[in-house]
C-alpha cells in the first residue's frame, strides 16, 4: 500500500482526522505511566519493602524506559510517520501490562531464586532491579514513544508548533496526576493491586482498538489482543502474593500495606511482607507468645507506682493489638490505648485477633498524634479526667513505639525529636520501650543508631535481646533503678511463667551508655542503614542454600 509524504496509509486516517484523538492517546499513556509505577511499588513491596531504595530502584529503572522509548520514538517517527506503527506498541504495551500481575510473581521468584546461588550481598537491591528491568522496562519503553510519535503527528508547521506540543505536554501531566492519585486512592485499595493494573491495560486497549476499528483495518491484530486481555484477566487474579502459602485465610491491601494473615491450631499471625517476619501474633491459649512482646512487659512493671492496674499505656504501631491484649491480661485493669495509621489492620485485629472492643484504637501516625497531643495539652493545661476531647491532657506510664513500615522504620520516628516527643508524654516515673527488630553487632548499626538517639535524650538506657528472634527491647527513663525496680515486683507477679520472664530480663538487662550516633529529622538514613542489616541477615541464610545447590543442584534447593 503506498503512503502519502507523511507516511499515512492512503486509507481513512479515522479517529485520527480530529486530533483530538491524539492528545488523549497523550493523556492516557501519561496516566498508564504512573499508574503502572506506583502498582510496581505495590507489587514488589510484599517482597522486598516499599523502603526508599525500593522506591529509588523502581523510579530509575521507569526512567530508563522512558528515555530510551523517547529516543527510539523520535528516531521511529522521523523514518517512517505511520500511527499504525504507534498504536501496535500501545496494543502490545497493554496485554504485557496485564500479564504482569501473574507474570510479574513467577519472575519476582525466578529471579530471586536465581540469586540465591550467584550473590552474596545486597541481595534485596539486586533482586528488585532485576525484576524491575524485565518486568517493567519493556512496557514503558513501548509508552515512551508515545509522546515523539505525536509530536509528529500533531504538528503541521513551525508557526503553531510550540502551541501543538505544549498542549501534548498537558494532556499528559494531567492524565499523569490522575494516574498518581487514583491508584493510590481508589482502585488498589478498593480492588487491589492486580485488578488495577488490568484496569489502566484495558484502557490501552480500547486506545488502541479504537483507532484501527475507525481505520477499518487490523480486525485479526485486535481481536487476538482482546482475547489475551481476557485471558490475563482470568489467570491474573488467582494468584496471590504467596500463593504457595497454604494456611492464609486472609490475603489483601490497604493503601499503606499488603496484608495477610495466617492461621493454624495455636495461634493467627499478621505479616505485612511475605518474606519477612510476623507484625502480630495472637496465642489461642492465651499463653506467652514466646516474642518480643513478652519482654516488652517489662515496661510497666518497672514504671513508677506499686499498683499496675493503676497505670496506663500507650502503643505507637498497635498493629493488631498483640501487645495490648497481653498486658490487660496478665496485669488486670491497666489502662490502654493504641495509635495505628493502617485502619484496615484495626478492622483484622477485631476479626481475626479478637481485640477487646473497649480498647480505643485511633487512625493517625504515631508521630503526629504525640504532636496533636503534646499541643493540646499545652492549649489545656493539666485538667483531670480521660474522655476523647480531652484526651490531650494525658500523660502516660508507659509508651511502647512498635511502629514499622514493612520491615524499616518510618524515619521521622526515630530521630531525636521525635523520643523528645515521646518523653513529654511520659509521666515523671514513666518508662518508653521501643522495639529494635533488626539485631546487628555491627558498629553503626541501625539500633547503635537508635540507642545512641534516645540515649542523648533519656538519662537511663537500658537492652534486653530477645532470645531466639533478631529483636532487641529498648527501655529508657529518666527514673532511676529501672532493674532492681523489676527484679523486686517480678517476685510479687502471680503467674509463674510471667516471675521467671521478668526475672530473666533483670539478669540480661544491659545498660547502654550513649555514643554519637544521632539520628535527627534533617539526617536519619534508616532505610539504607536497616537494609544493611537484612542483607547480611538473608547473606548468612544464603549459605544454607547455596550449599543445598553445590550438593544437590536445584533438587537440593526445592527440597
Amino acid at each position: 500500500m503506498k503512503k502519502n509524504k507523511k507516511g499515512e496509509k492512503n486509507s481513512s486516517k479515522g479517529v485520527l482526522s480530529n486530533k483530538l484523538y491524539l492528545y488523549l492517546t497523550e493523556f492516557f499513556a501519561g496516566m498508564s505511566v504512573m499508574a503502572v509505577e506506583l502498582g510496581a511499588s505495590r507489587l514488589l513491596a510484599p517482597y522486598f519493602s516499599s523502603s526508599q531504595i525500593v522506591w529509588t530502584i523502581i523510579i530509575g529503572t521507569i526512567m530508563i524506559a522512558m528515555a530510551l522509548g523517547n529516543y527510539f520514538g523520535g528516531r521511529s517517527a522521523d523514518k517512517d510517520p505511520d500511527p499504525d506503527k504507534l498504536y501496535k506498541r500501545v496494543l502490545f504495551s497493554a496485554i504485557w501490562i496485564a500479564a504482569i500481575p501473574f507474570v510479574g510473581k513467577l519472575v519476582i521468584l525466578a529471579v530471586s531464586a536465581l540469586l540465591v546461588v550467584t550473590v552474596s550481598t545486597n541481595f534485596l537491591i539486586w533482586a528488585a532491579f532485576l525484576a524491575c528491568m524485565i518486568i517493567f522496562v519493556y512496557p514503558l519503553f513501548l509508552l515512551g514513544t508515545v509522546t515523539p510519535s505525536l509530536v509528529k503527528y500533531t504538528t503541521d508547521s513551525l508557526d503553531d508548533n510550540g502551541k501543538t506540543v505544549g498542549t501534548l505536554g498537558a494532556f499528559n501531566t494531567v492524565g499523569s496526576i490522575i494516574g498518581t492519585f487514583a491508584p493510590t486512592f481508589i482502585t488498589i485499595p478498593s480492588v487491589g493491586t492486580s485488578v488495577t493494573f488490568l484496569i489502566f491495560s484495558g484502557i490501552l486497549l480500547v486506545l488502541g482498538a479504537v483507532y484501527f476499528i475507525s481505520c477499518k483495518r487490523g480486525y485479526v491484530r485486535v481481536a487476538v489482543c482482546t482475547v489475551l486481555f481476557v485471558v490475563c484477566c482470568v489467570v491474573s487474579t488467582i494468584l496471590g502474593f504467596a500463593f504457595w502459602e497454604k494456611t492464609l485465610v486472609f490475603e489483601g491491601e490497604s493503601v499503606y500495606n499488603y496484608l495477610q494473615v495466617k492461621e493454624d491450631d495455636e495461634q493467627v499471625a499478621l505479616s505485612t511482607n511475605v518474606l519477612f517476619g510476623i507484625q502480630s501474633i495472637y496465642m489461642k491459649d492465651g499463653g506467652l507468645t514466646g516474642l518480643y512482646y513478652d519482654t516488652a512487659m517489662a515496661a510497666p512493671v518497672m514504671s513508677e507506682g506499686d499498683d499496675i492496674s493503676k497505670k496506663n499505656m500507650l502503643i505507637l504501631g498497635m498493629g493488631t493489638g498483640t501487645y495490648a491484649k497481653q498486658c490487660r491480661e496478665y496485669f488486670p485493669g491497666i489502662s490502654t490505648r493504641g495509635v495505628e495509621i493502617d485502619d484496615k489492620i484495626t478492622d483484622l485485629a477485631h476479626e481475626y485477633f479478637e481485640l477487646d472492643e473497649d480498647i480505643p484504637v485511633t487512625t493517625y501516625d504515631g508521630r503526629a498524634y504525640l504532636q496533636a497531643l503534646n499541643s493540646q495539652r499545652r492549649k489545656s493545661g493539666s485538667a483531670a479526667g480521660v474522655t476523647d476531647t480531652n484526651i490531650g491532657d494525658l500523660k502516660y506510664d508507659v509508651i511502647m513505639v512498635d511502629a514499622y513500615q514493612d520491615i524499616t522504620i518510618p524515619f521521622q520516628m526515630s530521630s531525636v525529636e521525635f523520643f523528645t516527643l515521646v518523653k513529654q508524654s511520659l509521666k515523671p516515673g514513666g518508662v518508653m520501650v521501643v522495639n529494635m527488630n533488626m539485631h546487628s553487632d555491627k558498629a553503626g548499626s541501625i539500633n547503635e543508631c537508635l540507642s545512641d538517639t534516645i540515649a542523648s535524650v533519656f538519662s537511663n538506657v537500658y537492652t534486653v535481646k530477645v532470645s531466639g528472634t533478631t529483636n532487641r527491647e529498648l527501655f529508657a527513663s529518666d527514673l532511676t533503678g529501672m532493674p532492681d525496680r523489676l527484679y523486686s515486683r517480678a517476685q510479687q507477679l502471680e503467674d509463674p511463667a510471667l516471675q521467671e520472664l521478668m526475672t530473666d530480663i533483670y539478669y540480661n538487662m544491659e545498660r547502654y551508655e550513649g555514643g554519637e550516633l544521632i539520628l535527627t529529622d534533617d539526617k536519619a538514613p534508616v532505610e539504607l542503614l536497616g537494609m544493611q542489616v537484612i542483607d547480611d541477615l538473608i547473606s548468612s541464610e544464603l549459605q544454607y542454600y547455596k550449599k543445598a545447590f553445590k550438593e544437590d543442584g536445584i533438587d537440593g534447593i526445592i527440597n
